[in-house]
């Protein structure tokens, strides 16, 4: 005897899809049309626990005003007392992360049909105003016949969210995809940042490789900052001026949706999405509401920290770890970078050091040591700008007594954080 799967509705659930922190993804079956979905139970506990009852929320009402053959439908949202069911469409082939990975590169032809329906989504969300904020191959699915469904809108913004100056605040994203002015703190217009973030996955789908990448956080922001990424010769001109333009780091002459679909690389072959929008969600009232911060002290999510909610996904390799044995220390401060070296110069001379200074570097060497058989420690100190108000120190000693060198550096990392974050790495 066969046993049914648990209902939900007129939905009979099947196997697990996937499962995350706050919520599981099961495979479900209309028991009146037989139609395929894929079913989002949330757990409301947990999603307090883990305080991202905003970004259900938020997923929940930018999915409801969003119907584009590119885009992952939600058909309705359930509730009971303890779970929150969003019944979803149901995506077969997997997403672009996995397709790259196992086949590789696309030809330029493959990529640009798929990059065309790419845009054609997200162009439509910034029509309706909807800004993602988190485009990347992981988030860009592929249905049955290969064409691309964009999910995940739980960092997504709309109009409500901008400030008075009309820019979005919020550093939200993946390091390899988020675009510099994001990570600048100093406002960002989300239409543009979703572009730069579209680039990124052009580049991807075209050459195998992430354009920004590196084992080390602070290397990796100068190089987004910079921009300028490696772009082979076998590509064709349209589509590097097509990156090139995308990957602009300024965003004024940064590559509009307007501008991409009128250059000639992307109108090759192209056909666009025919779809009626209308809307199309039933929602269900019956105590579906969660609990949401007041809109006067959100929380600001890093975009550094943001991807460590998905236990999937292992941060290590964007942090080097303290490696005060192997004679070297980094930490990130906000403080600028002529108070961080006078504070390193003088908390050095303190303790009995002679100082050279010299631009962003400090040299110092103790002037008297009473250790029998131990030289003097002879170390330097450098402070490398990512962006104003965000600087990596980097100690390391030459030689000397590791014992001092620990003291030393633990002293520096203390009197920096009394009046600044200090995140060491």
């Amino acid at each position: 005897m066969v046993t049914k799967g648990m209902r939900v509705g007129k939905y009979e659930l099947g196997r697990t899809l996937g499962e995350g922190n706050s919520a599981k993804v099961k495979l479900a079956t209309d028991t009146i049309s037989g139609q395929s979905f894929a079913v989002k139970i949330i757990d409301k506990s947990s999603i307090k626990r883990l305080n991202v009852s905003f970004q259900i929320k938020r997923e929940i009402r930018t999915l409801k005003v969003l119907k584009h053959p590119n885009i992952v439908r939600l058909h309705e949202v359930l509730a009971s007392k303890t779970k929150i069911y969003m019944v979803l469409e149901c995506v077969t082939g997997g997403d672009l992360f996995d397709r790259i990975v196992s086949k590789g590169k696309l030809s330029e032809t493959e990529g640009r049909t798929l990059f065309q329906q790419l845009i054609d989504g997200v162009g439509y969300c910034h029509n309706k105003g909807v800004f993602h904020r988190d485009l990347k191959l992981e988030n860009v699915l592929l249905d049955a016949k290969g064409h691309i469904k964009i999910t995940d809108f739980g960092l997504s913004a709309l109009p409500q969210h901008f400030r008075e100056d009309g820019l979005l605040h919020t550093t939200c994203g993946s390091p390899n995809y988020v675009a510099p002015e994001v990570l600048a703190n100093k406002g960002y217009d989300g239409a543009s940042s979703d572009i730069w973030s579209c680039g990124v996955i052009l580049y991807v789908i075209l050459t195998g490789c992430l354009p920004f990448d590196d084992p080390n956080l602070a290397v990796l922001c100068r190089k987004i900052f910079k921009g300028d990424p490696p772009i082979p010769r076998w590509l064709s001109v349209g589509a590097k001026t097509m990156i090139k333009r995308m990957l602009d780091p300024n965003p004024i002459t940064r590559m509009t949706i307007a501008g991409i679909k009128a250059n000639d690389w992307f109108k090759h072959d192209y056909a666009p999405s025919n779809f009626v929008d209308e809307d199309h969600v039933s929602l269900i009232q019956e105590d579906v509401s969660i609990e949401e911060k007041r809109p006067d002290s959100p929380t600001v999510i890093n975009a550094f920290e943001l991807i460590g909610m998905s236990s999937f996904l292992d941060l290590s390799g964007l942090f080097e770890t303290e490696k005060i044995l192997d004679r070297q220390i980094r930490f990130i401060t906000d403080r600028l970078a002529i108070d961080v070296l006078e504070k390193i110069k003088t908390t050095l001379m303190e303790m009995g050091f002679y100082v050279q200074k010299k631009n962003t570097m400090l040299k110092a060497i103790e002037q008297e040591s009473n250790r029998k058989g131990q030289g003097g420690l002879l170390l330097t100190a450098e402070v490398f700008e990512i962006i104003p108000l965000l600087n990596v120190v980097e100690l390391r000693k030459k030689h000397g007594d590791s014992f001092i060198y620990e003291q030393l550096c633990d002293r520096l990392s203390n009197e920096l954080s009394t009046s600044s974050h200090v995140q060491k790495l």
